[in-house]
């Protein structure tokens, strides 16, 4: 259920492994290998690694789309990799009708201080460290009717790396994280109570969402990831009363969206005060009839 594979090496380095690549959310072509890059680099962060290496994935409709709007996007990727203090040793190129990138990461962690599924216990705090409501307010950006301001603040969200995130999480003793990107919240909070073997309760009304996501959602915005989502979840949530529109948002398939991570009771103020942004949203407890509680 984790967000990388770990291959370890000796007793003190493991290999951190991801690959992840989609097609474009929005239409500035530096802005996609941004979010692309950060996309994929977060899975990286979810299990507590740094990243080392990355290889582009591309498939480019060549002849539909002039090359300038490929040097974009691989521009927009490599700064992204070097923010993260890695380097971008290759790649691989095909033609396909649909335009698609992302990244073939290689991190390090530690193997014996990683960020997994299975290392939340009861009394752990839940902390999410960006807002959600990505794939609503995206939908909108590409109809042309997100104002200016919120595709700033959705743009500045995406294009964040985890960086922080992960490495205050292992500074306080976390040893569970995830990041909320395809499955939504309530999806990738569902994997760490799976294998965790916990409930999560999730407070509706700390959920952080970003500017207008809210408003997308009471105004009938959809998208075909949360159907898919729901219909998922449907039967490992106790929805408590949370209305439609908190149903909409935490189903909101994410992209480069923020850690979730269980950090111990103690060090929950030690962590939230480490990580900008960063919102305590609810706790593990004890296994109970559901993995996931609304309340």
């Amino acid at each position: 259920m984790d967000d990388a594979g770990v291959f370890v090496i000796s007793d003190d380095l493991a290999l951190v492994q991801t690959v992840d690549f989609f097609a474009p959310i929005v239409d500035d072509p530096y802005l996609f290998g941004q979010v692309a890059a950060a996309n994929a680099l977060s899975d990286v962060y979810a299990m507590g690694g740094e990243p080392l290496t990355a290889l582009n994935i591309v498939g480019f409709p060549s002849g539909r789309l002039p090359l300038d709007v490929l040097r974009e996007i691989l521009r927009g990727g490599q700064e992204k990799v070097h923010e993260a203090g890695a380097v971008v040793v290759g790649g691989h190129t095909i033609i396909d009708d649909e335009l698609k990138y992302g990244l073939s990461v290689t991190g390090r962690a530690h193997p014996k201080r990683l960020l997994t599924n299975a290392g939340a216990r009861p009394g752990d705090r839940l902390v999410l460290t960006k807002a959600i409501g990505t794939a609503l307010l995206a939908t909108l950006a590409k109809q042309g009717q997100l104002p200016e301001a919120e595709m700033h603040a959705l743009a500045d969200s995406m294009r964040s790396l985890n960086a922080v995130a992960s490495r205050a999480a292992l500074a306080v003793g976390a040893r569970c994280a995830t990041d909320i990107t395809g499955f939504g919240l309530l999806g990738h909070a569902s994997h760490i109570a799976r294998a965790s073997l916990v409930t999560m309760r999730i407070h509706v009304s700390r959920v952080p969402t970003l500017p207008g996501a809210r408003e997308a959602a009471a105004r009938g915005v959809r998208t075909g990831g949360a159907d898919r989502n729901l219909a998922y979840l449907q039967p490992l949530v106790n929805w408590g009363a949370a209305s439609e529109v908190d149903r909409i948002l935490m189903i909101d398939p994410q992209t480069s969206g923020g850690l979730l991570v269980a950090v111990p009771h103690a060090d929950a103020a030690k962590y939230l005060s480490q990580v900008p942004g960063s919102v305590e949203i609810g706790e593990v407890v004890a296994a109970g009839p559901l993995g996931l509680e609304l309340v």
